[in-house]
């Protein structure tokens, strides 16, 4: 499977987006208003968010060449809030063409 860099930053921004999601309304909504459901329902697509995001990273360990660094702060990016969208960041300034 061919890891291509929209389909990385589509899953980046899932990933990223779902966890502020389950972490800023589902979580709020189940301890506060006792509302379970959002988190059932946000868990499981964080989730498996989470899991196709960690596996492009993998992926990209060879199809990319990523350096191992770059591996580990791709994978490290998923636990942390945000984490993602900076992860992105990263890797478009370091695919960006040098200009000289």
């Amino acid at each position: 499977m061919k890891t291509t860099t929209r389909m990385f930053e589509v899953l980046a921004v899932l990933e990223g987006t779902s966890f502020l999601l389950l972490l800023g309304v589902a979580m709020p909504l189940k301890y506060l208003a006792g509302i379970t459901l959002a988190t059932r329902i946000l868990g499981m697509v964080h989730g498996l968010a989470f899991v196709a995001y960690e596996m492009q990273v993998l992926n990209a360990l060879a199809t990319k060449r990523w350096p191992g660094r770059t591996i580990a702060l791709g994978a490290l990016a998923g636990f942390l809030p945000l984490g993602t969208f900076y992860f992105m960041a990263h890797v478009r300034r370091r695919e960006a063409p040098r200009a000289t």
